[in-house]
């Protein structure tokens, strides 16, 4: 039986939207994952990390796994290595961020994967392109959409024109925590 698991995505060097895209093209070679459901593209300011970094495009996907969570985080790094994400500077300009944002059934305080992800709750650049993929995501008991609207980050979010995934990979809604 697959668990729904939701990841963000996002870059700010290069090729912003072919690093997107290929990224939900590698997470859907997952074996034993499929891409259920991609979000719009944002576009954000950065949050935290250096200052004059440049935009992030972020969006977030919803997978059907039959991986285990550790599983799902050891395929988003070598998916972030293949892209070459390096790890120099917290917060720091970066080819390709993946974080695994919940599990179905899942909680997690394991310092290498905590679940849900600590942070999520905050940042408008998971929560409103999750929103946006999903009206009636939860998060920890709460509305991902009123999560969203009161995101410190909330005013820096464009939703953009670009397409990760096409319409035959639009499935069911992920998963709530």
């Amino acid at each position: 039986m697959a668990s729904r698991c939701v990841v963000a995505l996002g870059a700010n060097l290069g090729d912003r939207a072919a690093v997107l895209r290929d990224a939900v093209a590698a997470l859907d070679a997952v074996p034993r994952t499929r891409v259920q459901a991609c979000s719009p593209v944002v576009e954000t300011r950065p949050v935290g990390g250096p200052a004059n970094s440049p935009d992030y495009l972020n969006a977030v996907v919803e997978l059907a796994t039959q991986l285990g969570p550790d599983e799902v985080l050891s395929a988003c790094q070598r998916i972030e290595n293949a892209h070459g994400r390096t790890r120099e500077v917290r917060w720091g300009p970066r080819t390709l961020d993946l974080d695994v944002v919940c599990f179905e059934g899942v909680r997690s305080d394991d310092p290498r994967l905590i679940l849900p992800h600590p942070r999520a709750a905050e940042r408008a650049f998971v929560l409103e392109p999750w929103v946006l993929m999903d009206p009636a995501a939860v998060l920890e008991g709460r509305s991902v959409r009123e999560l969203a609207d009161t995101a410190p980050d909330r005013a820096d979010l464009t939703v953009t024109d670009v397409v990760l995934c096409l319409p035959e990979q639009e499935g069911e809604a992920p998963c709530a925590t």
